[in-house]
């Protein structure tokens, strides 16, 4: 019998596909198994979508969501989860009850919820339930600018300054960290993230690459991350290897020549090694 440290970490992501296998549950997959750990997953809804943008969303019946989870839950050894597109509030509730009753060692919640054009993805009141039931199970909650802003109900930051700002109010959704990803102020040198713990705040500086093939970063450092918490690492830890991890792979994106849009980054980049 293989050592209990020897047995690769079991990680679980709930989120949409992506038909174009660029962002999404196809982002996820990938990311885990770059890092190093399993991945196995739910599917709460089917986009047609490709490098230009999503034309379709169909939601999955809640009923087939549950089996799905229930199906993973009983048999796999699920360490840690990420939680990306929840398309409405039926699937919030029923996705954070499900959380509750399975109780897995590590959570991550990217909150899918404002599209690259500025426009909501979830309705206000789905919004308020996923702020209620779901985000104080958190581990870690890592919102875009928009997406931070959509949460606590202020303006999307222009600066670093204005990410400073919101410290307070992001710690009061009540997860045990937050990770502020400033990717959206493009006229940065740096990409610079904001880690908020309960009692310390942190700016994790990276350097900026000048590229369109950005499709799925969120879903891909979340995913990273949510594989490294299972590994074993200390949330600090996994956060600096998941930021690591997507600084690579957008770095060797051009590398891909993926569809017409907005690429997706290179999951698989040349000369990469399963930090494990």
């Amino acid at each position: 019998m293989p050592h209990s440290q020897d047995i690769t970490p079991i990680v679980l992501t709930i989120a949409g596909s992506d038909s174009g296998g660029g962002a999404g549950i196809q982002a996820d997959i990938k990311a885990i198994s770059a890092t190093g750990s399993y991945a196995c997953s739910v599917i709460t809804a089917i986009t047609s979508q490709n490098t230009l943008g999503v034309s379709a969303i169909h939601p999955i019946p809640l009923a087939h969501i549950e089996s799905q989870l229930d199906a993973v839950f009983s048999d796999l050894n699920v360490v840690a989860v990420k939680i990306g597109m929840l398309a409405d509030e039926a699937i919030i509730t029923l996705v954070a009850r499900k959380i509750q009753q399975y109780a897995p060692k590590f959570l991550v919640i990217d909150p899918v919820m404002v599209a690259s054009s500025g426009d909501l993805l979830l309705a206000q009141d789905a919004i308020s339930t996923l702020k209620k039931e779901l985000i104080p199970m958190a581990d870690l909650l890592t919102p875009n600018l928009p997406e931070g802003a959509a949460l606590v109900g202020k303006a999307v930051p222009q600066n670093e300054d204005d990410m400073g700002g919101m410290i307070e109010d992001l710690r009061a959704l009540g997860a045990k960290a937050v990770l502020l990803k400033g990717g959206h102020l493009e006229h940065d040198v740096n990409s610079n993230d904001l880690l908020i713990q309960q009692q310390s705040s942190e700016l994790l500086r990276a350097k900026r690459y000048n590229t369109p093939n950005t499709h799925g970063t969120g879903c891909t450092l979340s995913s990273a991350i949510a594989s490294y918490l299972a590994q074993g690492n200390r949330l600090h830890k996994a956060v600096y290897l998941g930021k690591q991890y997507i600084s690579q792979a957008i770095s060797y994106s051009d590398e891909l020549e993926v569809g017409q849009g907005h690429g997706p980054v290179h999951h698989f980049f040349p000369g990469h090694v399963n930090v494990r």
